[in-house]
């Protein structure tokens, strides 16, 4: 088992885009089905995994292409690390000044530990000045305990 590190950060009307970040249906349309059909599966197929979004479920990450990831550690510690870093980085921010208390954050990254050393997910966003959002995910990998069809972006 290990996680993987994902970060997005853009404009909300971007990140409210859901039809791009949630994956097409698994059984694709048969095959006699209309053309125009098949062709709207592809394009929404290859647009929701090419798409550098966060996916509405966290493991769907996983699909995404190996470049989005930010790191991979074998060991919670080392994730947790990554997600104490990445919200020391962006606290100052974040547009409510209650999500910059550093007791809060240091509960987020204490929860994240616990989640990511049982094989769990974290998955954590945050509005940003301008209107923006953030959002961090952490990742296990390898199986993934809810989705066991998932396999690794990276290379073994």
């Amino acid at each position: 088992m290990h996680h993987h590190a994902y970060l997005w950060t853009g404009p909300k009307p971007r990140f409210d885009q859901d039809a791009l970040r949630r994956p097409p249906h698994p059984d694709p349309p048969p095959p006699d089905a209309r053309p125009e059909l098949l062709r709207r599966y592809r394009e929404a197929a290859a647009a929701f995994r090419a798409a550098e979004l966060p996916p509405l479920e966290t493991a769907y990450w996983l699909l995404k292409p190996e470049s989005l990831v930010q790191g991979t550690w074998d060991a919670a510690g080392g994730a947790a690390a990554w997600l104490r870093d990445r919200l020391a980085e962006f606290a100052p921010r974040f547009a409510a000044g209650a999500q910059r208390e550093p007791a809060r954050l240091a509960a987020h990254v204490t929860t994240a530990a616990a989640r990511l050393a049982t094989g769990g997910d974290v998955s954590l966003g945050f509005y940003l000045e301008r209107p923006a959002f953030l959002s961090l995910a952490l990742v296990t990998c390898s199986p993934h305990r809810v989705r066991r069809t998932l396999t690794c972006p990276l290379p073994s």
